[in-house]
């Protein structure tokens, strides 16, 4: 089939994208790797789709009639959507993403290469032509346009050629492969698909969940995507999937996606309100009961759906605030030995069972047999380093619920008594610069007993001045304000030389500081008279002049999304989906690959010793130990598609 007869096809709605389907992800490079390939006419694949009735599967875009069959788009999306938005110079009906990544693209007649506008180089010179002009208003426009220009009249033929050549790619035959048959159903088509498109990411039990629902309740995905926008605008970032665990929690006590099948669309929605209630009712409760109130601090998140299938069943409501501490607890030591980091169908099928037997006391049992009868945290644990760690959390949480003080000013950091200096940074107490001039490895100069909290004002009178110096200076105005940070008194351990001994003895303080919180919640005496937490800003404090790795990772991120990739998950613990264990701490993480639904995850871990490299690579992620290789694949990558480079 002729492009330009598929792209009239994308007009009247009669070629569509089936629910299931991702959005669009390609960059700038990928567009114009495709019209060079087009252009030169080279093989760039044929199209797969679904022929069906529409009340087969629920589709995205305007379903044009009042039925009949219709081409869903299984294989091609990314190619027939650029192809549309720069011929049409807008996007498909059924367009999610970014417009900008086919939009303003130009062809140099003279030297037959496609490049995105760019003023400097461009503005007035009619060798550019915009290529969505060429196809919007045809080849005479363009025609009229070199000829206006004298200079260019002795090459007149041959550019006109060319533009004749470009404009001839609407003329392109594709081959079309077609699934057809009433046999066929969404879960067999998305089998298929997931074969088809095997050099991406396959489509989840969750999308395949979600596009059945869609299928009965149109509205689902929108809804749903509204409460991820409101979330999302008070510092949470959830997903599709997370929000699906939590419907599918209170709707059906179940942990496999299979259970939704036979939901209705009536029933469906109710649960989707009543999860969404639960779920605020808890994060309003973790925030103002333990002050992890922002997306950093928020562990745990697959046990939500267990806290709102207990809440469910009570009509949205703890009993009291001694069972409220109670889950609280159990939620906090979930959260701290990775009970979701595994399996989580398999964790959430086990405690939705507890659940539904013995409440959240038979929970927090469950969870001390899983540990082997041991919820107690030791020294040891506070080994971590970086805010990706479980253990940072629980640093921000002490801080918060333990009357912690600012160093400088000595108040209490509660955000109604920092009026508007509402806000905290991370410090560290001993400075990145210091260690790092001393030979301490990224690792130990990121320590989590390293970290402590401060008002902007204290952090920046601080700056890089040593331990020795400031910590006498501040306990000697403000007694006791060391001891609220379970910041060790001892002046012999503030030296850089004692620093690992530093650590040794914060963590100490820091893990009897844990038990004895984490004891009262679980014995529930303190619930009714504990305060509510205001919400506080967090920021990190201003880079040391120490490590230049510290600023190459957010300089590399923002180029790398520039180039049209994924913004990552940044200082991100990766464990082990079989076991739970923790195998990085990494620097940067794409756990959907650079480009969602294109490739493996990319992992960036900047300290390669303290991270289990084999085991990141056997489960198929690709790993880079410097931001110059990250970099350098990046581009290689980009050129490649652009293909103005071979591939290795």
């Amino acid at each position: 089939m002729k492009l330009g007869t598929i792209l009239g096809q994308v007009d009247h709605g009669t070629l569509l994208l089936p629910e299931f389907q991702r959005g669009y992800v390609w960059n700038r490079d990928q567009v114009r790797g495709l019209m060079r390939s087009l252009y030169l006419r080279y093989p760039v694949g044929g199209l797969l789709v679904w022929e069906t009735d529409t009340s087969s599967a629920s589709v995205r875009g305007s379903v044009s009639g009042s039925g009949g069959t219709k081409q869903l788009l299984l294989d091609g999306q990314q190619r027939v959507t650029t192809l549309y938005g720069v011929t049409r110079g807008k996007p498909p009906e059924f367009f999610d993403g970014d417009s900008s990544a086919f939009l303003n693209l130009y062809f140099n007649v003279d030297h037959e290469i496609f490049e995105f506008f760019a003023p400097s180089k461009m503005k007035g010179d009619p060798l550019w032509i915009d290529v969505t002009e060429l196809f919007v208003w045809g080849l005479a426009s363009q025609f009229a346009k070199l000829t206006a220009q004298p200079e260019l009249q002795p090459a007149f033929a041959t550019y006109a050629e060319r533009l004749a050549w470009l404009y001839g790619v609407l003329e392109r035959e594709f081959h079309i492969e077609k699934i057809t048959g009433g046999d066929k159903t969404t879960d067999t088509v998305v089998e298929i698909f997931n074969k088809v498109n095997s050099g991406g990411t396959k489509l989840s039990k969750g999308d395949l969940a979600l596009a059945k629902i869609c299928a009965r309740w149109s509205e689902a995905r929108a809804e749903m995507r509204g409460h991820l926008d409101s979330w999302d605008k008070a510092g949470f970032d959830f997903t599709l999937d997370w929000l699906l665990r939590n419907v599918n929690a209170v709707a059906t006590g179940r942990a496999s996606f299979s259970a939704l099948d036979d939901i209705e669309a009536g029933a469906f929605r109710n649960a989707l309100d009543a999860s969404v209630k639960c779920v605020n009712h808890f994060l309003d409760l973790v925030g103002g009961r333990l002050g992890l109130d922002h997306n950093r601090v928020l562990m745990g998140r697959y046990a939500v759906p267990v806290v709102a299938r207990l809440l469910h069943q009570q009509g949205g409501q703890f009993a009291d605030a001694a069972q409220a501490d109670r889950a609280l607890y159990w939620y906090v030591q979930a959260a701290l030995w990775g009970r979701f980091a595994g399996s989580t169908e398999t964790v959430l099928t086990q405690d939705f069972e507890t659940v539904e037997r013995a409440g959240i006391d038979g929970l927090i049992r469950a969870l001390e047999r899983w540990r082997g009868g041991n919820l107690v945290i030791d020294a040891e644990d506070f080994e971590g380093f970086g805010r990706g760690s479980r253990f940072y959390p629980l640093l921000y949480l002490l801080t918060r619920v333990g009357g912690a003080r600012d160093l400088g000013s000595g108040i209490l950091l509660k955000a109604q008594l920092l009026g508007h200096l509402a806000s905290l940074q991370v410090h560290h107490i001993f400075p990145k610069a210091l260690l790092y001039g001393s030979g301490y490895s990224r690792g130990e100069v990121n320590a989590v007993a390293n970290f402590c909290f401060l008002t902007q004002a204290t952090n920046l009178a601080v700056g890089k001045r040593a331990p020795e110096e400031y910590l006498a200076e501040c306990e000697s105005k403000n007694p006791g304000v060391l001891a609220s940070q379970w910041i060790p008194t001892d002046p012999a351990l503030w030296r850089l030389g004692a620093y690992r001994d530093f650590l040794a003895a914060r963590r100490e303080l820091l893990a009897v500081a844990a038990n004895d919180f984490l004891g009262k919640l679980r014995g529930g005496a303190a619930a009714s008279t504990a305060p509510r937490l205001e919400r506080l800003t967090v920021t990190v404090e201003p880079e040391d002049d120490g490590d230049a790795r510290d600023a190459e990772v957010p300089d590399a991120v923002e180029e790398l999304v520039s180039l049209g990739f994924a913004r990552p998950k940044l200082d991100c613990e990766i464990a082990d989906p079989e076991t739970g264990r923790v195998l990085a701490a990494a620097e940067a993480f794409w756990p959907d690959g650079l480009q969602v639904g294109l490739g493996a995850p990319v992992v960036l871990e900047l300290d390669p010793v303290g991270a289990d490299l084999d085991r990141l690579t056997e489960l198929g992620y690709e790993v880079f130990t410097s931001v110059h290789a990250l970099h350098g694949y990046a581009i290689r990558r980009n050129e490649v598609a652009a293909g103005v480079r071979a591939e290795d």
